[in-house]
């Protein structure tokens, strides 16, 4: 009993910081959407260029992506009236905000070991 009480007093803390954490990846943290964002940091894209920056990832599931960024509020997405009809996504300043995550997470992927 005295483990599992002292269990309860302990997760309270991490449950109180893990939220913004959560919340966090609740925007960015399904597969593809921060390689979505990184592709964004250097400006606005259209759709084929982030396809063929992610050869991995197929085209319903960066549509997908897409779409969930742009309803968090990270993407934005620019529809010209022209013909062929062309769209370009870009990041908002929510989303350019993540620029030291992708840059921290570079790093320390950097660190890591060759598989």
């Amino acid at each position: 009993m005295q483990i599992a009480s002292n269990f309860q007093y302990c997760k309270k803390p991490v449950e109180k910081h893990g939220n913004h954490v959560a919340r966090s990846l609740e925007v960015v943290g399904y597969k593809w959407a921060l390689l979505i964002v990184r592709e964004l940091l250097d400006g606005p894209r259209r759709f084929t260029q982030i396809s063929r920056a992610l050869p991995d990832a197929n085209q319903k599931m960066i549509t997908a992506r897409l779409r969930e960024l742009e309803a968090a509020g990270v993407v934005s997405r620019v529809a010209y009236a022209e013909v062929p009809p062309r769209v370009e996504y870009s990041l908002t300043p929510r989303g350019r905000a993540l620029r030291p995550v992708v840059e921290a997470l570079r790093s320390w992927g950097k660190s890591l070991p060759a598989r």
